[in-house]
């Protein structure tokens, strides 16, 4: 999946000598939690929601409101924000999005053209979007895990037991994580099988079934 399907086109945008009062006025209009930081149209940091709590005073200042809002329309916005942010491209790949946040724990990377022009925004919350669209859970409550053999032919060997089953795969995802080595797992989301129990017996006893559940999403 590529991140041009997924992320947020219309971005609202902040500039530097924003102060931090304007701009979590902003946030909270839009319903935002992170602002890309603009200069002479062009990208040159990211805000958070959190880096603006961050550079409020705390509560047990001594300043009075007067001069404590004073002080936060003096603050601008290039003084808390993350300069020379990591931004994707909209035809690079969801997971690449996904693991560049978890890798530098962030939660949302704006989207930039080759010439780094902004084109959009992608935040955690797109992402885990498009992960369950193609996890399929809506369309297959039930998934099946289980551990196969990492050569060739393996998995149609799974596939096929299902199908002869009665049931439909909607979607298959592989891992080596946790694995034993010389195997992965193989996580399949099926529907429509006509006896389940039969199922698992014959997948058992053929492979290793790691689990199998019914996913119900109210």
């Amino acid at each position: 999946m590529l991140v041009k399907d997924w992320m947020t086109r219309e971005v609202v945008t902040v500039e530097e000598n924003v102060s931090i009062m304007k701009a979590s006025k902003l946030m909270k209009e839009k319903g935002f939690q992170h602002l890309p930081v603009m200069k002479q149209g062009r990208l040159t940091g990211i805000v958070s929601d959190r880096d603006l709590k961050e550079a409020h005073p705390s509560k047990a200042t001594t300043l009075d409101i007067h001069e404590l809002y004073y002080l936060l329309d003096k603050l601008l916005v290039e003084k808390v924000m993350s300069k020379n942010p990591y931004t994707v491209g909209g035809d690079e790949t969801t997971d690449r999005a996904a693991a560049l946040m978890l890798k530098h724990d962030i939660s949302a990377l704006p989207v930039v053209n080759q010439k780094g022009d902004l084109q959009g925004i992608i935040t955690k919350g797109d992402v885990f979007r498009a992960m369950v669209s193609v996890s399929g859970i809506y369309q297959a409550p039930l998934q099946l895990c289980v551990e196969i053999e990492d050569r060739p032919g393996s998995i149609r060997k799974v596939t096929d037991v299902i199908r002869s089953h009665g049931g439909r795969i909607v979607s298959m995802i592989t891992t080596y994580e946790k694995a034993a080595k010389g195997f992965r797992h193989l996580y399949i989301r099926t529907k429509d099988v006509e006896n389940e129990e039969a199922l698992f017996a014959e997948l058992d006893g053929q492979f290793k079934l790691i689990y199998r559940i019914h996913d119900e999403v109210d």
